[in-house]
């Protein structure tokens, strides 16, 4: 396996100072943000590491110089939007920017692309099939084309009351997950796999390991705290921002002597990635970098240095 992080969570920076941060933290890679140009529209999104828009085969050498410079690789290309919105106008840019980026990564060499499926979350997941047939069918059958593999990370995406308790992401469950890859087989649609979101929904992420362990194309390094005294007052089905919080690998609830034990069972040998989501270290960039260290620090001893 090799250690990464996401790029999200370092926004000022540019590719380059990106990879320099990650190969002097002792990081083996990084996965890449690659929204489009613009406005941030939530926390950690709207992060542009890489511009997919126009790339070509000079701009990937370009790429490919730094990788090596730095010796830090590039996981996977990530852009985490809702290509299933209602809103269509919303929806059609999402899906043809994630073309682009299944483009670029073949350009550049990479196996994976990361994304979410979306969601429209006024209806059911029933409702919402047919939709994401239609949508994702085409894009899987493109991205098998290019020889790219689509992670789907297992975030339900649920942040207001508005979005409660659909959210805007599909691919969220084992129930979920077992019906898409029966109706989109094969080798270039699985997961990438983030335990945080197990716990906060109390389903056990062990058992999802032994049971999808061979969907999993990326995997995310990301704790979460249960606030069991609030979960107490406001129960289940209150809002999950109520009741969790997301921490630094090791400060948290998910177990990951036993994630790593469940991992390496299934033979899985990609990258694991940092993904930042702790507050407490997001009040400067100082702080950022102080995050990605203690999470260097705290997940080498699962995952050694080759």
């Amino acid at each position: 396996m090799k250690l990464g992080f996401v790029s999200a969570i370092l926004p000022e920076m540019s590719l380059e100072e990106v990879l320099k941060t990650a190969a002097e933290t002792g990081y083996d890679c990084v996965e890449v943000m690659c929204w489009p140009l613009g406005k941030a529209e939530r926390r950690y999104a709207g992060v542009t590491h890489l511009d997919v828009d126009a790339f070509d085969e000079k701009k990937a050498a370009e790429i490919h110089a730094l990788t090596s410079r730095y010796g830090v690789s590039i996981s996977a290309l990530g852009y985490y939007p809702n290509p299933l919105s209602p809103n269509e106008t919303e929806a059609k840019a999402a899906r043809e920017h994630i073309i682009r980026l299944i483009d670029a990564a073949a350009l550049l060499g990479l196996s994976t692309v990361n994304s979410f499926v979306g969601r429209d979350w006024k209806k059911s997941v029933e409702e919402n099939w047919p939709t994401f047939l239609s949508v994702w069918q085409p894009i899987i059958a493109h991205a098998q084309s290019k020889g790219i593999r689509i992670g789907i990370e297992n975030c339900p995406m649920v942040f207001t009351a508005d979005e409660w308790p659909g959210g805007k992401n599909l691919l969220t469950t084992p129930a979920i997950w077992k019906k898409a890859f029966h109706d989109i087989p094969g080798d270039h649609f699985g997961l990438n796999f983030d335990p945080s979101h197990f716990i906060w929904q109390q389903m056990d992420y062990v058992k999802a390991i032994g049971e999808f362990g061979h969907k999993f194309y990326h995997v995310h390094a990301k704790d979460v705290r249960l606030d069991t005294d609030r979960l107490n007052e406001v129960g289940i089905m209150g809002h999950p921002n109520a009741y969790h919080t997301p921490k630094l690998p090791g400060m948290g609830d998910v177990n990951w002597g036993r994630f790593f034990s469940a991992l390496t069972d299934t033979g899985y040998d990609g990258p694991v990635c940092v993904e930042v989501e702790d507050r407490s270290f997001e009040g400067s960039l100082d702080k950022r970098l102080q995050s990605l260290r203690i999470s260097h620090n705290y997940l080498r001893q699962f995952i050694p240095k080759a």
